[in-house]
């Protein structure tokens, strides 16, 4: 078996690696930070001569995008410098590198979808922290394949679905942001086409299957949309759901400022590697039968 060597298994992504029947005779080895901290160059070094991998995948993040702004010191910890070890590592030991960054590293102010070349200017201190881990990858690897999403969400880890779950069964009413367009990705969804990607760099990839890539959900929706379509479905099944009220950026103000469009365009995962983005809407179908079945038991 060919070993693909996971950090940041704890997280919603990287348990969805590590549980993930891959192709082709690989298998995911998983690592959460008090296995390997990623801050820790040479808790990375160890890492990496341990399993002896044929390509690293980082899920790594620090992802608290509004505490990050009173925590940008560890932000750019883990972010900025853990993903330069990672790079540096893997670029001493001529392994690939997939690197998971985010929809923050945009403004906003683009009218239409973002594709990859459009221009950067993150507004928060998790965006920036964000853009620095790309760029040092940049700097100090060459073969590397930096996969931007957006809205994560699944049945692990901390997420919008299961904030609407809780908050839903805690109040008669939720307000919630209309005017943020962007594009939920299950964690799931994510994981397979990690694995894609892997399968492909650790045959005879082209030199346009390196580089930076996006794969987000479809279609497009803002939070009151997302919302929306999950307590459409909690209804579905005969449980009690909130009225919803549509609100602005304004009307919520956050320590973070959050891009109002941050859709990205998945075309060129698509074109080089034949890997369309999904359906976040039956995404959430599974997601929300996994948890609403776990809510019955409980």
């Amino acid at each position: 078996m060919t070993t693909v060597l996971v950090f940041g298994a704890a997280g919603q992504v990287g348990r969805e690696l590590v549980d993930l029947r891959w192709p082709g005779g690989l298998r995911a080895v998983g690592l959460d930070r008090a296995a390997a901290d990623i801050t820790d160059s040479g808790a990375v070094a160890r890492a990496l001569a341990a399993a002896r991998p044929a390509l690293v995948v980082n899920a790594a993040a620090y992802t608290a995008v509004d505490k990050a702004e009173q925590d940008e010191t560890r932000a750019l910890a883990v972010n900025r410098d853990g993903a330069a070890n990672l790079a540096g590592a893997c670029a001493a030991r001529s392994l690939k590198l997939i690197h998971l960054s985010t929809d923050y590293v945009f403004d906003g102010s683009k009218q239409g979808a973002y594709l990859e070349h459009d221009q950067v200017c993150p507004l928060g201190v998790y965006g920036a922290s964000k853009q620095a881990g790309e760029a040092a990858i940049r700097d100090l690897l060459s073969q590397h394949v930096i996969l931007r999403t957006a809205w994560v969400f699944g049945v692990h880890g901390n997420n919008f679905v299961k904030t609407m779950l809780r908050l839903g069964a805690e109040r008669p009413t939720l307000r919630i942001v209309a005017d943020q367009q962007g594009c939920p990705t299950e964690a799931a969804d994510i994981a397979r086409a990690v694995a894609r990607i892997a399968a492909t760099l650790l045959g005879a990839p082209g030199p346009d299957q390196f580089g930076t890539f996006h794969f987000a959900g479809q279609p497009p929706t803002s939070w009151y949309g997302f919302a929306q379509e999950i307590f459409r479905r909690v209804e579905a099944v005969g449980r009690p759901v909130p009225a919803l009220g549509a609100i602005t950026t304004a009307d919520y103000p956050t320590p973070a400022r959050r891009p109002v469009n941050s859709v990205l365009d998945s075309g060129k995962l698509a074109r080089l590697y034949g890997i369309a983005p999904c359906d976040w809407r039956a995404a959430l179908d599974r997601v929300l039968g996994t948890l609403l079945g776990a809510m019955q038991t409980a």
